[in-house]
C-alpha cells in the first residue's frame, strides 16, 4: 500500500469539438449541411444513372415501368437506410455524445467485464473499412462534377481527367492550412447545392407528375422479381444512392443528433427525393438520356450547375479526408496505430487538425483511382463494397448495444436488427459482384490497413512483454533507494513509461549513468480510455509513495490531443507542486533489432520497425517542451 494517494480534480483545458448548442440550431443544421451530407448530397450526379445503365438501355415501350422501378428502390433505400436506420437508431448509439465505427466499439466493449477481443476486431475492420471508402469518394465525386463538361462543352472531354487531377492536388495541397477559414462557407455552398438539387428536379416533375407513383414500393419490388437476372447490379447502382450515410454516425460528435436530423428532414431528404424524381421524369420524356443529372439542366444552368457541382464534391471530399485524420488520430490513441504527426491548424478546435504522412498517401491513392479508372462509371464498380462492409458492421454493433446497454429484450432487438441486417447484406451482396470490375481496390485497401493495425497491435505487445520481463517491480526499487539512497540534485524528474507497475527503463539508466536521483521523482503514466472525452474528476491520479517518489497517471479520452504540460498544470491547481522550469522529463528512446526467432515472422518485424521507425516522438505526440526532455537510447531485439 502507498503511504497517501490522492485522486485530484481539474478542468480540462482542451475544448471539444463538440456541439453543445450554444452556436444555435440553425448555424448548426447549416454546419451539418457542409461536413455531414456533403457525400450522400452528391450521389444525384451518378447514382440513378448508373442505376440506368445497370437496367441495360431499355425501349420506350417498357421504359415507364423501369424507370419507376428503379426510382422506387431508390426512394426506398434512402428511407429505410438512412432514415430508419440511421436516423431512428444508430444515432441514439452514441458513446457520451461521440459516433463512428470507433466509438461504437469501444461502447460495445465497454459492456462486456471481459472486453471480448470479436468486438475489436470488428472495429479494426470497420475502421479499415472507412479508410478504403476515404480514398474512393474524392476521386468518383469530383470526377462525376468535372464530368458535366462532357455535356456542356464535349470537346472538353479529354481535359476532364487532367482537371480532376488538377483539383485534386490542390485540395490535399491546401490541408495543411487548415479548413478553419473555408468552413464557414460550406455550409451556404452546400444548402444552394441542395437547394439547386431541390429546384432543378421539380421542374420536371411538374411536367411528368406521374413520376411520383415511384413513391409506391410495388414498383421497385416488380422491378427486382421481373429482372431477376439484373436485380444483383441494380441493387449495386442503387446502394450509389446511399452512400454517405454512415456520416451521419461518424459526425455526431460535431454537431449532435438533433441539427443532424433536422438538416436531413428539412432539406436533404426532400431535395434528394425531389432530384431523383426530376431525373426519372426527364428520361421518362428522353429514354436515351446518358447523363440525366447534367442534360436535364436549361442550357444556361449548364455550366453553373458544373461548377456548383464541383464546389459541393470539393466540400465532400475534404469533409472524407478530415474523417480520415479523426479516425485515425483515434486509432493511434487507442493503440491501434503508431503515432503519426498531427499538426493542430486551428488555435480554438482541436479537431481541426493535419496529416503530413496520411494526406500523402490518400493523395497518391486518390491520383492513381483517378488516372486508371478515367471515369466515375468505370469508378462506381469500386464504390460500395467498403461502405456496406463497415454498415454491416455497425448493425452487428449495434445489436450488442441494444442488448447489454439499452436492455432490450431479445425479441425486441431481433425485430429491428434482423431486417436492416437483411437489408445491409442485400446490398453487401450485390456490391461484393462488382469485386473483378473494381471493388476489389477498397478491399486490398482495407485488409492492408487491417493488417498494419494487427502488426502494430502484435508488435506492442511483444515489445511490452520483452520490456516486462527485463524490468524490475517499482515498489522493489523505491524500497532499494530508500534503504539506500543516492546523492540527490534539486529539481523535479517526470519518467515516462506505459507500465504502471514496472520501473521506468528511463529511471533504470538515468540511475546506472548519472548514479544521482532528483529531490522528486514522479513515475508518469499516459492512459486512454473507451470514452471521448474524460470528465475533470477522473482526468488525473496522483499517488505518494515516499518523499522522493510519487506516480500520476493522466487519462486522456480517444479524442482528446494529449497535452501532459497542461495537464500537470492543471494538477498544480490543486496542490500538487510542479514547477515546469526545474522539471525534466525523461523518456527511453528504443532502437528495436529483429530477432532470428521470435512471435512474428522476420518479414512482420521489419514492417513492425518500419512502423515504430516512422511514428512521432514521445515529445512532440505528448506536447513535452524540447527544452526540458531527456532522451536514454536503448536497444531492443524483438
Amino acid at each position: 500500500m502507498s503511504l497517501s494517494s490522492t485522486q485530484l480534480r481539474a478542468n480540462d483545458p482542451q475544448i471539444p469539438s463538440t456541439a453543445d448548442g450554444s452556436q444555435g440550431l440553425p448555424l448548426l443544421v447549416l454546419g451539418a449541411l457542409g461536413v455531414v451530407y456533403g457525400d450522400i448530397g452528391t450521389s444525384p450526379l451518378y447514382a440513378f444513372r448508373e442505376a440506368l445503365h445497370a437496367a441495360g438501355s431499355p425501349s420506350v415501350s417498357f421504359a415507364r415501368l423501369e424507370v419507376l422501378g428503379l426510382l422506387s428502390l431508390i426512394v426506398w433505400a434512402l428511407t429505410l437506410v438512412v432514415t430508419i436506420k440511421y436516423v431512428s437508431f444508430v444515432l441514439r448509439a452514441d458513446n457520451k455524445g461521440e459516433g463512428g465505427t470507433l466509438s461504437l466499439t469501444a461502447l460495445a466493449r465497454e459492456s462486456f467485464k471481459g472486453k471480448p477481443v470479436w468486438i475489436l476486431v470488428l472495429g479494426v475492420i470497420g475502421a479499415s473499412l472507412f479508410i478504403g471508402d476515404a480514398i474512393i469518394t474524392p476521386a468518383i465525386s469530383v470526377l462525376s462534377a468535372v464530368e458535366g463538361l462532357e455535356v456542356v462543352a464535349p470537346t472538353l472531354a479529354e481535359w476532364v481527367v487532367t482537371i480532376t487531377v488538377a483539383i485534386i492536388l490542390a485540395l490535399f495541397f491546401v490541408q495543411r492550412f487548415g479548413t478553419e477559414r473555408v468552413a464557414s462557407i460550406f455550409g451556404p455552398i452546400t444548402a444552394l447545392w441542395f437547394l439547386a438539387l431541390g429546384v432543378s428536379g421539380l421542374v420536371h416533375i411538374v411536367e411528368q407528375p406521374s413520376v411520383l407513383a415511384a413513391v409506391n414500393p410495388y414498383y421497385g419490388i416488380r422491378f427486382l422479381f421481373v429482372h431477376a437476372e439484373i436485380a444483383i447490379p441494380v441493387l449495386g447502382a442503387v446502394f450509389l444512392a446511399v452512400t454517405g450515410a454512415e456520416a451521419l454516425y461518424v459526425d455526431l460528435g460535431h454537431f449532435g443528433r438533433k441539427p443532424i436530423v433536422v438538416a436531413w428532414f428539412v432539406m436533404v431528404f426532400p431535395c434528394l427525393l425531389l432530384n431523383y424524381f426530376g431525373q426519372g421524369a426527364y428520361v421518362l420524356t428522353n429514354p436515351v438520356a446518358e447523363h440525366p443529372f447534367f442534360e436535364m439542366q436549361a442550357d444556361w444552368a449548364r455550366m453553373p450547375m458544373v461548377i456548383l457541382a464541383t464546389a459541393a464534391t470539393v466540400i465532400a471530399s475534404q469533409a472524407v479526408i478530415s474523417g480520415a485524420y479523426s479516425l485515425i488520430r483515434q486509432a493511434m490513441h487507442l493503440n491501434l496505430l503508431p503515432r503519426f504527426h498531427v499538426r493542430h491548424t486551428s488555435e480554438t478546435q482541436s479537431g481541426q487538425i493535419y496529416m503530413p504522412q496520411i494526406n500523402t498517401l490518400l493523395l497518391i491513392c486518390v491520383i492513381v483511382l483517378i488516372i486508371s479508372f478515367r471515369s466515375s462509371s468505370a469508378l462506381s464498380a469500386a464504390y460500395g463494397i467498403a461502405v456496406t462492409g463497415e454498415m454491416l458492421i455497425t448493425v452487428a454493433l449495434l445489436f450488442v448495444v441494444m442488448r447489454k446497454i439499452w436492455r432490450w429484450s431479445l425479441l425486441l432487438a431481433l425485430l429491428v436488427i434482423i431486417p436492416l441486417a437483411i437489408i445491409d447484406t442485400g446490398f453487401f451482396v450485390a456490391n461484393i459482384a462488382k469485386f473483378a470490375h473494381g471493388g476489389w481496390v477498397p478491399v486490398v485497401v482495407a485488409l492492408s490497413a487491417v493488417f498494419l493495425m494487427q502488426t502494430w497491435m502484435a508488435g506492442r505487445r511483444l515489445l511490452a512483454a520483452k520490456t516486462r520481463a527485463d524490468e524490475i517491480p517499482l515498489r522493489t526499487l523505491i524500497d532499494n533507494l530508500t534503504n539506500k539512497k543516492p546523492p540527490t540534485v534539486p529539481g523535479t524528474a517526470v519518467f515516462l513509461t506505459s507500465d504502471v507497475e514496472g520501473a521506468p527503463t528511463a529511471l533504470l539508466h538515468s540511475l546506472k549513468h548519472y548514479k544521482v536521483l532528483h529531490e522528486k521523482n514522479v513515475i508518469l503514466s499516459v492512459l486512454t480510455s473507451s470514452s471521448p472525452f474524460v470528465a475533470d474528476d477522473a482526468k488525473i491520479f496522483y499517488e505518494s509513495f515516499t518523499p522522493l517518489f510519487s506516480r500520476v497517471i493522466i487519462t486522456f479520452g480517444y479524442m482528446e490531443t494529449p497535452n501532459v504540460p497542461r495537464a500537470l498544470v492543471l494538477a498544480k491547481k490543486l496542490g500538487w507542486k510542479f514547477d515546469i522550469m526545474s522539471t525534466s522529463f525523461f523518456l527511453s528512446r528504443r532502437t528495436l533489432i529483429p530477432a532470428a526467432k521470435g512471435g512474428m515472422p522476420f518479414w512482420q518485424d521489419r514492417i513492425f520497425i518500419a512502423l515504430a521507425e516512422n511514428a512521432s516522438s514521445a515529445t512532440d505526440y505528448f506536447r513535452l517542451p524540447t527544452g526540458r526532455v531527456v532522451e536514454l537510447g536503448i536497444q531492443t531485439t524483438i
